[in-house]
């Protein structure tokens, strides 16, 4: 059995870093919501408590039951689980007179202590909590202290139980991942042997049992995600696999052609299926974006359900679905809210009365590109720009037509081709255009003309939840306006986003 570390999330935004901290450790790592985690067995090896955006003082404050956790196992409080521990073990938390937010530097530090082996003195770390520990528990010891505060880092005395104030997860703490190594590998003795390698061949041997000689049917998109499970499947179950890829007429120029190609050599089981005048039939005249995206994916499962039926026997639906995936459906206060629909095909499995594999579930996107990169899946599959699932539909504002769809085709064709003729495409993370529903007046030769607007987008993140725009060079930015205007009859502007997500998102319907 795989050994773990259980990380119990209070709600901050900082929990899915840990696991990814954890995991950047080769050490397996899964994220439960405080109240609600499953028994503790011979494979948890410590726990993580998160931070969290409430107070311990608050009457709703969250209250884990760590029976069978603290003191019998080894457990770190990270922030709100400190002050918890704290608190509820016979300490003081109170209102900090100095908030400490942002950057500080620990003054002093315990060197006896296993948490701290090898940390410096005056190491930087990052608080952001407005409590803080005025009072320690009698057998609770400071191993940490900051200049304004100091409880930074605690040990209870007999135990390996530690409590930090700051967040070690975050990359402005210069040394958090060793602070973090010194808990997992050192304090609870986790093997580090939880390797894309070891991965793959623990997934391919569980997915031949999961499905034995059972058919199982796959949409894929052309991604990552979609591209490295079907690869895991092949590798289980071979010609037992079909894919279908269905060209929704809103994808890039040429990308059904060029999609089918780059599997050919994968060995993959590929259906294509042109749908682009039923999806655009059924758009027509439609310019709500909630709308367009419930259509698509209506459409898309008639489609898919249609092509499934065809294949005799299937008993599985595969799908991408990742980690973040996971978490959200079982966040600390439930499922979120639905900001937007189509994050993947819901219904199918309900409609086709078919049964659901999810291959990639426990992998955080960067993973799923080192699992790919593992099975030798192409650089280019792996390397690839996410795109939408509603594809161009969402990038149109206002109704589609197919001539809009081919014009922003053209212009975002001459987007990303200029990323990866520069060599700017690989420290992108997504890049794309957006046909806006205004038209500008310009000058082209002796005419005055009242053409469209179009607006490029380019962004950097490492998991889509928060993204930062890119600052491309004016020269390239310059060079491409001139060729989009040049060579896009109908558009007469070109301008530049640079929205960071939050407040925006990074498609802007």
């Amino acid at each position: 059995m795989q050994e773990k570390i259980l990380i119990l999330d209070f709600g901050s935004q900082y929990t899915q870093l840990i696991a990814r901290r954890v995991r950047e450790l080769n050490v397996y790592c899964e994220i439960h919501p405080f109240n609600h985690f499953p028994e503790i067995d011979d494979t948890v090896k410590g726990v993580i408590l998160s931070g969290s955006p409430s107070s311990v003082r608050d009457a709703n404050a969250p209250v884990p039951d760590l029976k069978g956790i603290k003191g019998e196992m080894p457990l770190l409080g990270v922030c709100y689980g400190a002050q918890f521990m704290a608190q509820n073990y016979g300490g003081l938390v109170e209102a900090s007179d100095t908030r400490e937010y942002g950057r500080a530097n620990l003054k002093f530090i315990d060197h006896g202590s296993d948490l701290f082996r090898e940390i410096e003195k005056e190491s930087q770390v990052w608080m952001s909590h407005g409590d803080t520990i005025m009072r320690l528990p009698d057998n609770f010891k400071i191993i940490a202290s900051t200049g304004d505060v100091e409880v930074a880092g605690y040990k209870v005395e007999g135990e390996q139980t530690f409590g930090i104030q700051f967040h070690p997860e975050v990359y402005h703490t210069t040394q958090g991942l060793q602070i973090l190594s010194n808990f997992v590998v050192d304090v609870c003795g986790c093997k580090q042997d939880w390797t894309p390698a070891s991965f793959v061949e623990e997934t391919v041997d569980a997915l031949k049992e999961q499905l034995g000689e059972d058919k199982v049917v796959l949409g894929l998109s052309g991604g990552v995600d979609s591209s490295v499970a079907a690869m895991l499947l092949h590798r289980a179950i071979g010609t037992n696999l079909t894919c279908i890829f269905v060209d929704n007429g809103l994808l890039r120029k040429n990308e059904y052609e060029n999609v089918l190609e780059s599997y050919k050599h994968m060995g993959l089981n590929v259906i294509g299926v042109d749908a682009k005048d039923l999806f655009l039939g059924e758009l027509n005249g439609v310019s709500d974006p909630e709308t367009k995206r419930k259509i698509i994916g209506r459409v898309f499962i008639e489609v898919f359900d249609t092509e499934a039926k065809k294949i005799k026997g299937v008993k599985w639906l595969a799908q991408g679905t990742i980690y973040p995936d996971v978490i959200e459906s079982v966040s600390v206060n439930g499922p979120s809210a639905t900001i937007k629909s189509h994050h993947n095909v819901g219904g199918l499995p309900e409609k086709m009365h078919l049964k659901v594999v999810e291959p990639l579930k426990l992998l955080f996107k960067d993973e799923v590109r080192r699992v790919g990169h593992e099975m030798k899946i192409s650089p280019t599959i792996l390397g690839r720009h996410p795109f939408p699932g509603p594809g161009l539909a969402i990038r149109i504002l206002g109704e589609i037509t197919p001539e809009k769809v081919a014009l922003l085709q053209e212009v975002d064709h001459i987007f990303i081709e200029g990323l990866r003729t520069n060599d700017l495409y690989d420290q992108v993370w997504q890049a794309g255009a957006m046909l806006l529903p205004v038209q500008s007046v310009g000058v082209m030769g002796d005419e005055r003309t009242y053409e469209s607007v179009v607006a490029l987008r380019a962004v950097a993140s490492t998991d889509g939840m928060t993204a930062d725009w890119v600052h491309l060079p004016y020269d390239f930015l310059g060079r491409v306006s001139n060729e989009i205007i040049n060579r896009v009859k109908g558009v007469n502007r070109v301008v530049y986003d640079i929205s960071s997500k939050p407040p925006a998102t990074i498609e802007w319907e």
